[in-house]
C-alpha cells in the first residue's frame, strides 16, 4: 500500500499539486516583472511587420577571386554570421541574380552599422611602419643626401609617437590610437599586450560594467617626431599630398592594398589623423584563427580585442616581432592593416612568442564588437558596393498580420466551442491552460528580442498560431484517459491518477515528435521559416511545462470539488454521458440448512 501511495505522488505530485501550481505562478511573475524592468513590452517585430532596412550590395572581383556561386555562396553565409552577431534575428540574406546580394534587417538595428558590417572586405594584414607623420598634407620632403642619411622633417610636422607597446611585462603605453577600417567603422585600438603570455582574462562581450563600458579612455597628444626610413620618391610624393581628414581621400590612400607592396594607410590617434607608410605584409590576417571582446576590469585598460593566431601565423609573429624589435622608432611598430587603415601600431622591445595578442586603447563595447566581429568573421571572398539603401514599409505585413490573426481567433474560437460542446466543464481547464501557455510565449518572446535579438515575423506568428491545435490536443489526451478510468467503474480521483501515467507517455512522444521536427527545420532553413520552427519549438516545449506543471495540479484540485467528483452533467464527467456501467455487486449466499428451514 505504501508503495502504491509513493508511485502515485511520483507520478505529477498527486500529493502535493499546489506546489507546480506555485513554480508555474512564480515564473509568470519572474518573466512580466523581467519585461517591465527590460522596458520592452511587445516582442520585436520582423521586417515583414515592423519594416526595417533593405541593402543591396553589387560583387566585384577581389584580389583574383571571380565573381562566381562558390564566392557568392560563401559571402551569403559570411554576411548572415555578421549581421547576426549585431544581435539581429530574422534577417535575411540572399543572393539575387549572379552579382548582387539583398541583406534585409529588421527595424531596431542601427542601419549605418549594418551596413558597415555587411559589405567590409575586411583584408587584415600585419605590416612594419616605414614612416608615420601628421595626417594633413604635407610639402614634398627634399632629396636624400648621398650619405643616404634620413632627411629631418620641416619645422611643424609633427610625426606621433607610436600608438602603443608591447612589453614582457603585458603593460601598455598611455598613448592611445583608433583606427577606421574601409566600412566606415571607427573600431580604436591601442597596442597589442604582451605576447609571452595569454591576454588578461576578459569577460566576453556584453559585459555587465555599468558607465566604463561606453567611456572610452581619454586620448592623449602626440609627442616630439621621431625619424623615418626613406620612401621611394613616388610612395613618399603619394604620403605627403594625402588628406587623411578627407574620408575620401582615406578611402582610397591605399589603393589596391597588394600584401606584397608598400601602402599608404591612415589610423586616428585621439582625435588627429596620423599616416602612416607601411612596408609588405608581414603576417596575413587570415592567421588570426580567433577573435573577442571583453572588458578588461583587472589591468583597467577596458573593452579590448583579444586575438589568437594559428600555428603558422604564431610562429611567424615570433619572428617578425624579433626583427622588429632591434631597429629604430618607428621601424620598430607593428601596424595592424585593415583595408589600408592602421588599426595600431606598437612598438616592440623584444620578441614575443605564444600565438596570443590583445587590442587595447579608446574602444567602446560597439566599437570593439564591431572589429571582434569583422576579425572573427574572415575576410569576404569578393568586394562590394553598396548599391543600394532604403527603409522597408510594414504595410503590406500589417494586413498580412491582421489577416493571420484574424485566422488564427477565427481558429482558436472554433476550439473553444468544440471543447464546451464535448467536454463542458473540462474546457474551462483547456481554456485557462491555453491562457498560461500563451502568458508564457508572450512573455519569453519579448525578453528573447531583448536577449538574443529574436524578431517576430509573419511565419513565427503562424507557427504560434500552429502551436495552439498542438497544445489543445494535449489536454485532450490527457481527459480521455480520466474518461476511460472512469467507464471502467472508478472515480475521479483514482481516475486522474491511473490516467496521468498513459496520458504523460503519450503527450511527451507526441511533442518530441513535433520539437524534433522544428528543430530539424531550423537548422536546414534559413531566413524567415526559421522563424516558424523557432516558435514551433518553443512553445511546443511550453506545452509540456504547462501541462505537467499546471493542467495535471490544477485537475488533480478539481477531482477533490464535488461538481466533477460527484460527475455534474455539466462537468463533462457525467457517468451517464461517458456510459459507465455500475460496479458489480457481491450477493451473500446463505447456507443450505439456512434456506431448507426457510
Amino acid at each position: 500500500m505504501a508503495a502504491a501511495n509513493k508511485g502515485r505522488r511520483s507520478s505529477g505530485s498527486q500529493g502535493y499539486p499546489g506546489r507546480a501550481l506555485a513554480v508555474i505562478l512564480i515564473a509568470l511573475v519572474a518573466l512580466t516583472g523581467g519585461i517591465f524592468l527590460s522596458g520592452h513590452k511587445t516582442p520585436r517585430l520582423g521586417i515583414d511587420l515592423a519594416g526595417g532596412v533593405s541593402i543591396t550590395l553589387t560583387a566585384k572581383p577581389h584580389q583574383g577571386s571571380a565573381v562566381t556561386k562558390a564566392n557568392m555562396d560563401t559571402a551569403v553565409n559570411i554576411i548572415n554570421q555578421r549581421v547576426n552577431a549585431l544581435g539581429v534575428s530574422e534577417a535575411e540574406v540572399q543572393t539575387q541574380g549572379s552579382n548582387t546580394i539583398i541583406v534585409d534587417i529588421p527595424k531596431g538595428t542601427n542601419a549605418a552599422q549594418a551596413e558597415k558590417q555587411v559589405g567590409t572586405t575586411a583584408q587584415l594584414y600585419f605590416r612594419q611602419v616605414l614612416q608615420q607623420v601628421a595626417g594633413t598634407p604635407t610639402k614634398p620632403a627634399p632629396a636624400p643626401s648621398p650619405s643616404g642619411a634620413a632627411t629631418p622633417k620641416p619645422s611643424g610636422t609633427a610625426t606621433p609617437k607610436p600608438s602603443g607597446s608591447a612589453t614582457p611585462s603585458g603593460s601598455t603605453s598611455s598613448s592611445k590610437s583608433t583606427a577606421t577600417p574601409s566600412s566606415g567603422s571607427t573600431p580604436q585600438g591601442r597596442a597589442l599586450s604582451d605576447a609571452l603570455k595569454a591576454p588578461t582574462p576578459v569577460p566576453t562581450s556584453p559585459a555587465s560594467t555599468p558607465g566604463a563600458a561606453d567611456t572610452p579612455p581619454p586620448a592623449t597628444t602626440p609627442t616630439a617626431p621621431t625619424t623615418n626610413t626613406t620612401l621611394p620618391a613616388a610612395l613618399q610624393t603619394k604620403m605627403d599630398n594625402l588628406d587623411c581628414t578627407n574620408a575620401e581621400q582615406r578611402a582610397n590612400a591605399s589603393g589596391v592594398n597588394n600584401p606584397k607592396d608598400p601602402v599608404i594607410a591612415c589610423g586616428q590617434q585621439g582625435k588627429q589623423w596620423i599616416k602612416y607608410a607601411l612596408g609588405p605584409s608581414l603576417i596575413d590576417g587570415k592567421n588570426v584563427s580567433s577573435a573577442s571582446s571583453g572588458f578588461d576590469t583587472q589591468q583597467g585598460n577596458g573593452w579590448v580585442v583579444n586575438l589568437s593566431f594559428d600555428h603558422t601565423g604564431a610562429s611567424k609573429f615570433t619572428t617578425v616581432t624579433g626583427n622588429l624589435a632591434s631597429q629604430a622608432p618607428p621601424n620598430n611598430q607593428f601596424a595592424i592593416d585593415l583595408d589600408g587603415n592602421v588599426i595600431s601600431a606598437p612598438s616592440v622591445s623584444q620578441a614575443l612568442v605564444g600565438g596570443s595578442a590583445q587590442i587595447s586603447g579608446s574602444f567602446t563595447q560597439q566599437s570593439a564588437d564591431d572589429l571582434a566581429n569583422v576579425l572573427k568573421f574572415g575576410s569576404l571572398p569578393l568586394s562590394f558596393n553598396i548599391s543600394d539603401t532604403t527603409s522597408v514599409s510594414a504595410a503590406l505585413g500589417g494586413e498580412q498580420l491582421r489577416g493571420g490573426l484574424i485566422a488564427g481567433a477565427v481558429g482558436l474560437a472554433l476550439v473553444v466551442l468544440y471543447m464546451f460542446a464535448y467536454y463542458r466543464g473540462l474546457a474551462g481547464v483547456a481554456i485557462v491552460s491555453l491562457l498560461v501557455s500563451a502568458a508564457l510565449t508572450y512573455t519569453i518572446m519579448c525578453l528573447l528580442g531583448q536577449a538574443i535579438g529574436f524578431a517576430l515575423n509573419l511565419p513565427a506568428v503562424c507557427g504560434a498560431i500552429v502551436a495552439i491545435g498542438i497544445t489543445a490536443d494535449s489536454f485532450i489526451v490527457f481527459f480521455e484517459r480520466i474518461r476511460d478510468e472512469l467507464r471502467e467503474g472508478r472515480s475521479l480521483q483514482p481516475a486522474v491518477a491511473r490516467g496521468w501515467p498513459r496520458a504523460r507517455r503519450t503527450i511527451l512522444v507526441s511533442d518530441f515528435v513535433s520539437f524534433l521536427a522544428a528543430a530539424v527545420l531550423y537548422v536546414v532553413s534559413v531566413g524567415k521559416v526559421q522563424g516558424f520552427a523557432f516558435t514551433l519549438g518553443l512553445t511546443t516545449v511550453l506545452d509540456v511545462v504547462v501541462v505537467f506543471l499546471f493542467t495535471k495540479p490544477l485537475m488533480t484540485i478539481l477531482a477533490r470539488r464535488p461538481f466533477f467528483a460527484q460527475g455534474h452533467k455539466w462537468s463533462g464527467l457525467d457517468p451517464k454521458s461517458l456510459g459507465v456501467k455500475a460496479p458489480l455487486r457481491r450477493v451473500r449466499r446463505m447456507p443450505s440448512s439456512e434456506t431448507k428451514e426457510a
